[in-house]
């Protein structure tokens, strides 16, 4: 996702959260309102990184990295209608697979 029409600046990142469960292991339905919030999802779109001493320290994820973050982590932001969130790189705990 190249594309992305949200460049996040210095060491965000834009990530796609992943969907949140629908049913329970034992099959029960589960209502919006009893849904846990996701704590994995994908990176969409990051940033050049951040100065540290006078250079460049680039982000250690790349998009398209499947990554763990807390579960009230970043700012929610509405993109054409889906949900995506923004943080930064620090509040990201570690990379899937």
């Amino acid at each position: 996702m190249a594309d992305f029409k949200i460049k996040p600046l210095a060491d965000r990142v834009i990530i796609k959260p992943k969907d949140a469960e629908e049913t329970t292991k034992g099959g029960i339905i589960l209502p919006d309102t009893a849904k846990e919030k996701p704590i994995e999802g994908s990176i969409v779109a990051v940033g050049p990184g951040k100065y540290e001493e006078g250079k460049l320290v680039e982000l250690s994820v790349k998009v398209g990295d499947k990554v763990l973050y807390g579960k009230y982590g970043g700012t929610e932001i509405n993109v054409d209608g889906n949900e995506y969130l923004i943080m930064r790189e620090s509040d990201i705990y570690g990379i899937v697979g």
